[in-house]
Formats: structure tokens, sequence, C-alpha cells
């Protein structure tokens, strides 16, 4: 990994770098989790079923993840300005479609435009972290471009929320429109490269630098991690937790609105700690990613083995626990930039990014499908029962990417023993008195 200092740079200082970048990202999250509000709305617009909701989501979902590794060369190629500004242009263009859409073929449009624009946001505003500022500091700030993001997903929880129940649907996603305009001149006029970019650094051909990537044990061990930690929080924050919460729960809209508020301001919390945890322990991160899969997990039964509906506490501790995944899932995020060059870092954080959107497409659209299979034909609100039957197909991805960071993390381990490096029993770990950080690498 190299890291540039920006000395010379007069007011294009890191900060200042970085400010650009994570309000693109800020504004993205909305953009991205906006429709995860507007569920409702979105059924009597366009009079969808379960199955034609939850394609709205996978769509962009979809279009995300395919982009994810393309966007990653790009971003080797020619940086992350270009990418953060063009990318926050599509997905202005995406939303003011949608706001002015009255058919499903059209809004399926909006919804392509807005998954390919916030392809390569995220990993540019990783790109601009790993530039600009030293490695040591690098997984705190990841952490924190990550708790802005989920703040772009308070917004769309409160304000957006709120446009909409009193603007109405077009002047809600016009305004998104707007702000996604913005959000591109301020990346065009704020991002620069601490250093000139070197062609010789991007010439790799796409078919030979993806393999690379992908053989990497360490790079896969991130992939499997961004795969297993985050789809919980985004089924339910994405799409399918205020039509649970309003018509299985019996939550009024202001509850509902709270819960995806706690949700988000879990994910704020923890990811500072996660980040701060992943800098100390380099040889422990999977156990984090491992601990928050067994937590979510045993989140999900206490949620769906009750026949009745919950008391609101016990959802608050429900979303305050998933609401976790997140920024765990931006430990894969640190197993890419430590196991990848810089010439191919974007490509391999590309790779690690579209882990976590595999599994929330597969899981918002299995969701749908249960609900409608389970449900009488023609049915736009759905029972708790249906609910519980289906969410628990959530327990699929979660057991396949648990199964897949164990087996990348033994892979990883030897690879480092044949380094040289050893991975020290946890018992001994324990035993230390003091606990120490290293500059290991998994």
């Amino acid at each position: 990994m190299v890291y540039a200092p920006a000395a010379g740079r007069g007011w294009r200082t890191p900060w200042i770098v970085y400010t650009a970048a994570a309000v693109a990202y800020f504004v993205a999250v909305t953009h991205r989790t906006a429709l995860g509000v507007a569920g409702i709305e979105a059924t009597r617009r366009f009079g969808l079923s379960a199955t034609g909701l939850a394609a709205f989501s996978v769509v962009q979902l979809a279009v995300y993840a395919a982009m994810q590794i393309p966007a990653g060369r790009l971003l080797d190629r020619f940086g992350p300005r270009a990418l953060i500004a063009t990318g926050s242009l599509l997905m202005a263009s995406g939303q003011l479609v949608l706001a002015l859409a009255h058919d499903v073929p059209t809004a399926l449009i909006a919804r392509v435009l807005i998954g390919a624009g916030d392809a390569g946001i995220f990993i540019s505003a990783l790109r601009v972290v790993a530039d600009w500022f030293p490695p040591r500091r690098v997984p705190v700030m990841v952490q924190i471009t990550g708790v802005i993001g989920q703040s772009g997903q308070l917004a769309s929880a409160i304000p957006v929320a709120f446009l909409l129940h009193t603007r109405g649907w077009t002047a809600t996603f016009g305004t998104l429109a707007a702000a996604g305009l913005l959000a591109s001149a301020g990346a065009f006029v704020g991002i620069r490269d601490p250093a000139p970019r070197r062609d010789a650094q991007s010439v790799q051909r796409f078919g030979p630098a993806v393999r690379r990537t992908v053989r990497t044990a360490g790079t896969r061990l991130g992939f499997w991690s961004h795969f297993a930690a985050p789809f919980s929080a985004n089924v339910v924050g994405m799409l399918w937790g205020v039509p649970f919460f309003l018509s299985a729960q019996g939550c009024t809209p202001a509850q509902a609105s709270l819960l995806l508020t706690v949700l988000t301001l879990s994910a704020m919390v923890t990811g500072p700690i996660v980040g701060r945890l992943t800098a100390r322990h380099p040889l422990r991160r999977s156990w984090i990613v491992l601990g928050s899969c067994a937590l979510t997990a045993a989140a999900w039964v206490a949620l769906l083995l009750p026949s009745t509906p919950r008391p609101m506490w016990q959802l608050l501790v429900f979303v305050v626990v998933i609401g976790a995944g997140g920024p765990v899932s931006l430990v894969g995020m640190d197993f890419a930039r430590t196991w990848s060059p810089a010439s191919t870092l974007g490509t391999a954080s590309g790779f690690v990014n579209t882990g976590g959107f595999i599994s929330t497409i597969g899981s918002v659209l299995a969701v749908g499908v249960v609900l409608q299979v389970v449900s009488p034909p023609g049915a736009t609100t759905y029972t708790l029962d249906a609910y519980r039957l289906a969410f628990t197909v959530l327990a699929v991805p979660w057991a396949i990417g648990i199964a897949g960071v164990l087996r990348s993390r033994h892979l990883t381990r030897a690879d480092m023993r044949a380094a040289g490096v050893v991975v020290p029993p946890i018992q001994e770990v324990l035993r230390r008195k003091h606990t120490t950080s290293d500059d290991d690498q998994a």
C-alpha cells in the first residue's frame, strides 16, 4: 500500500479532499436507501406485488454488484475524482427519472442508473482514505467513512420520509436528484490525487488483474467477511423493515422510523469501535466478523420464534444487534487493503464489496418470493406468520458466509505461515497481561 503525504498541496489538504468524497458517499447512501421508506408508496404508485417491490431493490443492487469489479478497474485507471463525480451524476439522473416515472419499466431504468452510479463511489472514498492518510489511521478512517454512509441512511429514515409524506413522490425524488447534482460538482472541485497518477500502475489487462485479485486468499477472506456480516441490516433497512414493522408488528409510522433510526445509530456507534479493534488486533479481525454473525443469528431467532408481535424494547434490541453488521463488514475492506498492491487496490476493493451485495440481493429477493408464495393472491400487506416464514430464508446466506470465512481464513493463515508469520492460539493471547498492536497481515 502506497501512502503519499499531501505536502505542498495548499488548500487541497487530506481533510478537504476527504470531505468532498465523504459528502458524495453520504448522498449516495441516501439515494440507495430512499426506497426503503417508500415501499408502501411504490406498491401503490406502480401496482407492485411483494416480488415486484423486491425486484426494484434487486435490480439496483444487481447492477451495483455487477459493476463492482469493472468500477474497481476504472478506479485504478482514472482515480476517485472521476468515478465519484460521474457516479453522483448518474445517480442524480436516476432519481430524476424515478421522480417522473408512472410505470414499472421507466422506474426500473431509473433503478439501473442509480445502481450503476452508486457502484464506484464507496470504493473510491476508501481509495481517498488509503491515498491521503497514513496506514495506522486507515482502519478507523474507513469506519468513519462507514458512519458517514450510515448517516445517509438516517437521512432516508427521517427527512426523506418526512418529505415523502408531506410533499409526495415527485418532489421527494426530485430533491434527491438535486442533491446528487451538488455532490457531483463538489467531488469534481474538491477531490485530487496526492501525487500525479502513474499510468504504469493501471495498464494491466482486466482479466489478469481480476484473476490475480480473486486468487489471493486474504482478499477472498475479505469477500466472505463482507458477504456474511451486512445483509440482515440491509434487508431491514433497504426494503422489508418498514412493511414488517407496520403490518406484522403493529408499529405506528413514527415507531417504524424510530427503529430504522436506531438501526442506523447502532452502526454509527459501532463503527469506530470496530475500527479501533481492527487496528489494534490485526491478527484477530476474522473473530470480529464471526462474533457479529453469531449475535445476528441469535437476534433473528429471538425475533422469529414467538408467534405474536414483539414489544418495542425487543424490536429495539434487535435493530441494535443487526445494525452492527454494516461496520463489521468493512473489516473485509481492511483485508483487501492488507493483501493488495496499490495498482490493484481498486479491483480488490470492488471484489470484496461485491460480497455484501450478493448476499443482500439474494436475501431481499428470497424474502419477497416467500412472502408472495405463502400469502393470498394479490396481497400487498403480509401477516406476521408470513414474515416469520420469509425471514427464515436468511439462514442460507448466513451459513454460506460463515463457511466462506472459515475456509478462506484457513487458507490465508497457511499463506502467512509460508511467509513466516504465525498466528498464536487465542488461549495464548488471552494469557498475555498486555495486548499490543502489531503490523502483521491478518
